[in-house]
């Protein structure tokens, strides 16, 4: 009977690392034929790809250092690709590539540059939450970082969507008070560490004649927050377009543009810690016990987990993470897990955190 119980218990997917995936890498290139076309136009988007690659995970004053890599070496990085808008003909293809690199591929080529550059888990990514001045997933200013031109961001970002509890939650935000509490259940989907408050303040005047065009800007704060981190605040002006609607695709690239700045200051590859420990759990079903399982594989301070031991009702884990042991547990309570000393043993436990009430109108 437990073996049946271990084979049951299905391993937890991997998040997606939006980190080692460049987007929007136009490629167009000729051959002898389709095939042909095809497998040139890929290589020659791949050193595009992997220049921006490098400059996402490289401090700034390593930019000078990028090691430059043959074709060979390039595919040696690559873990695939997908295409868009594609189009070929016998001796033509033309397509829109996001490129996947391996994370694990890139630390040995980055440990050339430096041996302080290691993997240490999941990448850099970053919650981007519009507010104007409020949150709301259907405004202009929420639909201004939806282009594509941001898939090769520097950073890379996701904006929160959908009508989930704690997503509609985020419409009551205070930009100066919002602590990393009040964000930390929407970041822990994207295994985000960090999260970027946006808002944009129209400072107009005019505009209510026509001799009297509405003149001005639009100012836009970011906040960023992150786990144990002191909150850092920037801001941008762009001179209005008609009116704040039309300006915010501008605001939106001197948005993402001001963000990349204040990313450059600190590493994208941690240099903190790794360190591991062994922890009892008590499972009172299958369910929660998947439960546990994949609120850990949210947390972006877990590397891994390993199952070391199992009985009925009872498992003993190996937990691998990143950083101090505080700063872990802190990150797993938003998740429905807690993490508990006691002497030299740990324990976790399902303990779901009371779910967030969305505003009414």
């Amino acid at each position: 009977m437990v073996l049946a119980f271990a084979l049951l218990i299905p391993a937890a997917a991997p998040a997606a690392d939006l980190t080692y995936s460049v987007s929007g890498i136009h490629v167009d290139a000729s051959g002898p034929s389709a095939s042909a076309a095809e497998a040139i136009a890929i290589d020659q988007g791949r050193p595009r790809a992997w220049d921006i690659l490098y400059r996402r995970i490289a401090k700034q004053a390593d930019w000078g250092k990028q090691p430059k890599l043959d074709a060979a070496g390039l595919r040696r990085l690559s873990r695939g690709y997908t295409v868009n808008n594609e189009k070929r003909s016998t001796t033509r293809y033309v397509a829109d590539v996001t490129y996947i690199f391996s994370p694990e591929a890139v630390a040995r080529v980055m440990t050339g540059v430096s041996p302080s550059y290691r993997l240490a888990g999941p990448g850099r990514k970053i919650l981007l939450i519009p507010m104007a001045p409020n949150f709301d997933p259907k405004s202009p200013w929420v639909s201004a970082f939806s282009n594509p031109r941001f898939n090769a961001s520097a950073v890379p970002f996701a904006v929160p969507t959908g009508t989930a509890p704690d997503v509609m939650a985020l419409s009551d935000l205070k930009f100066d008070s919002a602590t990393w509490a009040d964000v930390q259940l929407v970041a822990a989907r994207i295994h985000a560490s960090e999260v970027v408050l946006a808002l944009a303040i129209p400072l107009t005047q005019g505009g209510t004649a026509i001799d009297k065009p509405m003149t001005g800007k639009v100012q836009v704060w970011l906040r960023r927050i992150g786990i144990a981190e002191t909150p850092m605040k920037t801001s941008v002006d762009v001179p209005l377009i008609k009116n704040p609607a039309q300006t915010y695709p501008l605001a939106a690239d001197a948005a993402v543009r001001a963000i990349e700045v204040m990313f450059q200051q600190k590493p994208a590859i941690d240099f903190g810690p790794k360190a591991s420990l062994a922890a009892d759990v008590d499972i009172d079903s299958l369910a929660q016990w998947n439960q546990i399982q994949t609120a850990m594989s949210m947390s972006p301070s877990v590397l891994g987990v390993q199952v070391s031991a199992m009985d009925i009702g009872h498992a003993r884990v190996i937990v691998s993470y990143q950083g101090p042991v505080d700063t872990l547990q802190d990150a797993l309570v938003p998740l429905g897990v807690q993490l508990t000393q006691n002497g030299d043993n740990w324990t976790i436990a399902y303990a779901p955190p009371p779910k967030p009430v969305a505003a009414t109108p």
